[in-house]
């Protein structure tokens, strides 16, 4: 279930209970027959190792992430995005602080450009309707 295990560790209840969410959710959904999600449900209970869970479950669709989890994730990833800048933000800085020095003068501070624009795009993620939520965004 959990892709980051490696798959010769043993599984525990967490991942017993997630793989039969998720074969719940298969037959809700019409993808097992009841017989057939009695069949996998007890193979789940028996299985000890990831790869033999994974097995049990590979031909099904992931599922989908919540709105919570999904706002999650997109929050992580929005502020991974910050810390980047973060990283440029230094990179381009020291550029122009040693650009200073080998001039003995202070020059104007280039990286206000880059760094602005690059600030303004993850503002405007952060306040932009996500597509395919409310209104058409087909464009």
């Amino acid at each position: 279930m959990d892709e980051r295990r490696e798959p010769a560790l043993r599984i525990g209840d967490r991942d017993r209970d997630r793989a039969l969410d998720l074969l719940a959710t298969a037959l809700t959904e019409g993808r097992l027959d009841a017989d057939e999600h009695a069949h996998r449900a007890r193979q789940v209970l028996q299985v000890r190792t990831a790869t033999e869970l994974a097995a049990v479950t590979a031909d099904l669709p992931a599922p989908e992430l919540s709105a919570r989890e999904r706002d999650r994730k997109d929050l992580r990833e929005w502020l991974e995005e910050w810390r980047h800048w973060l990283g440029g933000a230094v990179i381009m800085s020291a550029v122009w602080g040693v650009n200073c020095l080998r001039k003995h003068e202070l020059t104007y501070y280039w990286p206000m450009l880059p760094l602005g624009v690059w600030a303004a795009v993850l503002v405007a993620i952060a306040v932009w309707p996500r597509g395919g939520e409310g209104g058409d965004c087909d464009a």
